[in-house]
């Protein structure tokens, strides 16, 4: 009888349809290519308004120097084939993904734009830095995705990059707060500190409830093995 799950198909059946590592590892980065793109075009468009800090800007920059020293110094790659990932596909995962950039993206850049038009200067130069650190971010995990970097330098970017915009997020709620004094519009002051608070919270569980605890020691594991 023929097998009807392909945990029990045959060595020689299972080996013609297993796909090629260095076809998807390309594959993958052709779909990065595409994501880094439209972050670079974020990065760029932020840039241009001038509410970015030069601490923001030399961060960055740093950020891809360290990168390079750690995948020749610290963690280089082990092996060439295919890095695992380190978490299963599951349905809360897939939700989380698409929640992240609404919270993160998606509103922040409507109520940035929205600000533009209202002219709320102070609302619009609190949230820039947010959106282009994690613009920034997006644009790096791109670069490290690939055979050429190892999972922890992988690891790294997302730790680094969450850690610093937690202190954007904290700078940009005490404006919003401010703003409470000052004259403008009630509906932008609430969604303002509503958005503040949203990524406060969610990069908060992020960092400490996810990337600490779970991801930087599965990633360990998975290198030092």
């Amino acid at each position: 009888m023929a097998p009807t799950c392909s945990d029990i198909l045959p060595p020689k059946e299972e080996q013609h349809h297993e796909p090629n590592p260095i076809d998807q590892d390309r594959h993958r980065l052709r779909l990065i290519t595409f994501r880094q793109l439209k972050a670079l075009a974020l990065v760029t468009v932020f840039s241009a308004t001038g509410m970015v800090a030069i601490e923001d800007y030399a961060f960055v920059i740093f950020s891809i120097f360290y990168i390079y020293f750690l995948s020749k110094v610290a963690f280089p790659t082990l092996t060439p084939q295919l890095e695992l990932p380190v978490f299963n596909k599951s349905r809360l995962l897939g939700l989380y993904i698409p929640i992240s950039a609404l919270i993160s993206l998606f509103f922040p850049i409507v109520y940035i734009f929205q600000g533009i038009y209202k002219g709320d200067k102070e609302g619009i130069k609190a949230a820039v830095p947010f959106v282009f650190l994690l613009a920034a971010q997006i644009f790096m995990e791109g670069m490290t995705f690939s055979r050429r970097f190892s999972l922890p330098v992988q690891a790294f970017v997302p730790v680094i990059y969450n850690t610093k915009r937690l202190f954007t997020i904290i700078e940009w709620l005490k404006i919003e707060i401010r703003k409470v004094e000052e004259h403008g519009s009630e509906m932008r002051l609430h969604v303002g500190w509503g958005l503040a608070v949203a990524n406060l919270l969610f990069w908060s569980f992020n960092l400490f409830g996810l990337l600490l605890p779970f991801y930087l020691p599965r990633v360990f594991k998975r290198y030092y093995s």
